[in-house]
C-alpha cells in the first residue's frame, strides 16, 4: 500500500514539473500585457516601451503596456492583482512602491511583497543633489553648514511625500542632525524650474527628470548620492567627496514583478528573456542616456534589496512621522 502511494505521489510530482516544464516552454502563446503606474513619456515608461518591442520580437508575441498613473500606484497595483497567475500579467514598479508603500500607508494593510513575487528587474537610478546655478552652495558641506546655521531655515523640494527625493532628505538630516522643510510638487518639471530660480534652493533629481532645465544652464549637481562618481556625470563628486555624508545613498530600482502563483518555471523563463533583452546595445545606449544602471537580479536578489529598502524606510517614516493617508 506504501509503496502504491510512493508510486502515486511520484507520478503526480513527475507530472507537475513536466507541466510547468511544458507551460514555460510554451509561453508566451498569446499577448502579454505590461501594467505600469508610470505615466506615458516617462522614464520608466519609455525604458519599458523599450523592453517591450524587444520582448515581443524574442517571444513572437504582442507586448501590451497598460498606463494606469494615480493612486500612488494603487490604481496599477490592484488592476494586476486582479490578473490570473500566469505570467501573461506582469506589473511594473519601482523599490519605493515596492518597499516604501506598506510604511506610508499603514491603513491599508497592503504589503506589496505579500501579493506580488519579483520577476525581473530592469534597471536602477541614481540621484544628484541639484542647487540652482546662481546657488553659493557649491558642496554639500555648504548645503549642511547653512541647515545648521538655520534650523528649519532651508527647504528642499521633492516630486512627492515618500519619493527618494522626500525620504532620501529625511535621511540626509538623520545623519547630519539637520532640520529642513519640505516643498513637495505634483508636477516634476515645476519643481526643477523654481530650484533653478532658487524658489527652492535644492532638491534630490535623476537626469532624465532634470536634464531640460540642466542643459539649459539653470542648474548645477553638487554630488551624486552615491559610493562611486557617475560615468555619466564624471565630474560630479560623491557624497563623501562633496563633505556629505558617506554612507548617504539616494537611488530607485526599477523591477518587474507578477502576481503571487506564477509557475517557478514561467518565472525563469521571463527573468532570463528578460536580462537578455537588457542586454541589447540599443536598450544599453539609451539607459546611457539616462544614468540607469542596467540590472539583472535574479528574483531572490530583488527580494533582498526591496527587503533592505523596506528597513531603511520603515525607519524614516516612523522619525518623520510620514504618512500619504
Amino acid at each position: 500500500m506504501n509503496f502504491s502511494r510512493a508510486l502515486l505521489t511520484g507520478a503526480l510530482a513527475l507530472t507537475a514539473a513536466t507541466g510547468a516544464l511544458a507551460q514555460a516552454g510554451d509561453f508566451p502563446n498569446r499577448p502579454v500585457t505590461l501594467v505600469t503606474p508610470f505615466a506615458a513619456g516617462s522614464g520608466p515608461d519609455a525604458v519599458l516601451r523599450l523592453v517591450s518591442d524587444k520582448l515581443s520580437r524574442l517571444w513572437n508575441q504582442r507586448v501590451v503596456i497598460d498606463n494606469k498613473p494615480g493612486g500612488g500606484g494603487f490604481i496599477a497595483i490592484d488592476q494586476a492583482r486582479r490578473a490570473a497567475p500566469d505570467g501573461y500579467t506582469l506589473l511594473q514598479l519601482d523599490s519605493e512602491h515596492i518597499a516604501a508603500l506598506p510604511h506610508l500607508y499603514k491603513s491599508k494593510n497592503f504589503v506589496t511583497l505579500q501579493h506580488f513575487d519579483p520577476v525581473a528587474s530592469l534597471f536602477r537610478t541614481p540621484f544628484f543633489v541639484a542647487v540652482g546655478a546662481d546657488s553659493k552652495w557649491k558642496t554639500m558641506a555648504d548645503l549642511i553648514a547653512a541647515a545648521k546655521a538655520e534650523p528649519e531655515g532651508v527647504v528642499y523640494g521633492s516630486w512627492g511625500v515618500g519619493s527618494p527625493g522626500h525620504l532620501g532628505a529625511q535621511q540626509l538630516e538623520a545623519l547630519t542632525g539637520i532640520r529642513m522643510r519640505h516643498a513637495p510638487y505634483r508636477e516634476v518639471s515645476q519643481l526643477y524650474s523654481n530650484v533653478g530660480t532658487g524658489e527652492v534652493p535644492w532638491a534630490f533629481a535623476s537626469i532624465p527628470s532634470s536634464q531640460g532645465i540642466y542643459k539649459a544652464g539653470k542648474l548645477r549637481y553638487i554630488a551624486v548620492a552615491a559610493p562611486k562618481r557617475i560615468p555619466q556625470m564624471p565630474d560630479v563628486p560623491t557624497m563623501a567627496e562633496a563633505g556629505g555624508p558617506a554612507s548617504l545613498e539616494v537611488n530607485s530600482f526599477v523591477s518587474l514583478l507578477a502576481p503571487k502563483g506564477v509557475p517557478a518555471a514561467v518565472k525563469a523563463k521571463i527573468n532570463a528573456d528578460v536580462a537578455k533583452v537588457i542586454a541589447d546595445p540599443e536598450i544599453r545606449a539609451r539607459f546611457d542616456t539616462f544614468a540607469f544602471e542596467p540590472l539583472a537580479w535574479s528574483p531572490e536578489e530583488i527580494q533582498r534589496n526591496a527587503e533592505a529598502k523596506s528597513k531603511v524606510y520603515g525607519e524614516l517614516v516612523r522619525r518623520g512621522n510620514i504618512s500619504l493617508e
